[in-house]
């Protein structure tokens, strides 16, 4: 008889961008919640520190830096060893470019989101893979696994979100290409794409639609659970992708949206 279902993240430990606040946080809230632990990335020391303190000092270490800084994954595969003593993989989320329409973008803005929102993402992922798959760790090739947020922008535009429409769609194909590199040497890559979630992120896209409230009621209408996400939501289905316990899903790109990907 199959047993209940055991996440196994004790003392699993994983780097998660962006773990300040918003999706990185709750996914990090959850991890620690299951037994692991974390290397918070963030660009706000005293934010950073909070999130940390927050989490428990034994569960979390905050490391501060800038994702397009290309030494900050080296630092963060460092900080992971010499703190917890292995690394099991990593959650890897940037902040999203801002809104812009395709047909007024300028060179120097695609040129600024590819720095910011294709290649730092895509360049952690490699360091985290290459030590995963390289040995360096206690549990040298089983089941590591990284996971890449992404938006609902790969699978159709966004109104005025003309950089995110461009770049995420490419990360996207980068999570499955990845997936077949390194599939081979025990490590896991997915995407998760987030749609309406309740983070001061989509709280400001919401205000620069009108009141933040009407459009809010506008945008629940065309969502079939009829309300935006909770941010534990989505960090509850990243852990799960994080863990063992998904150890036969690779390659995949999952969404959280309540529904509304597929509704016209």
């Amino acid at each position: 008889m199959i047993g209940p279902m055991d996440l196994q993240l004790n003392e699993r430990v994983f780097i998660v961008s962006g773990g300040s606040r918003g999706l990185g946080f709750a996914t990090a809230e959850v991890l620690v919640a299951e037994g692991a632990k974390v290397v918070l990335i963030g660009r706000t020391e005293a934010t950073l520190t909070a999130a940390a303190a927050d989490l428990g000092h034994d569960n979390a270490l905050p490391l501060t830096g800038d994702l397009t800084d290309p030494d900050l994954p080296g630092r963060a595969v460092a900080s992971a060893a010499a703190r917890f003593g292995r690394l099991d993989g990593a959650m890897i989320s940037t902040g999203g470019p801002p809104a812009s329409r395709a047909s007024d973008t300028s060179d120097e803005a695609w040129r600024d989101a590819f720095e910011s929102v294709f290649l730092p993402p895509l360049r952690l992922a490699r360091t985290v893979a290459d030590n995963l798959a390289g040995g360096d760790t206690p549990q040298g090739t089983r089941d590591g696994s990284i996971l890449i947020v992404l938006s609902t922008s790969v699978y159709r535009p966004l109104t005025s979100l003309a950089l995110s429409n461009g770049l995420r769609p490419g990360l996207a194909n980068m999570v499955r290409d990845l997936a077949m590199d390194w599939g081979t040497h025990g490590v896991r890559v997915n995407g998760i794409a987030p749609g309406r979630i309740a983070t001061d992120r989509v709280f400001a896209l919401d205000a620069r639609s009108g009141s933040p409230e009407a459009v809010r009621r506008k945008r629940e209408a065309r969502i079939p659970l009829g309300r935006y996400g909770d941010p534990a939501e989505f960090g509850r289905m990243a852990t799960f992708l994080l863990s063992p316990a998904a150890s036969y899903i690779s390659g995949a790109i999952v969404p959280v949206d309540g529904g509304a990907t597929y509704i016209d």
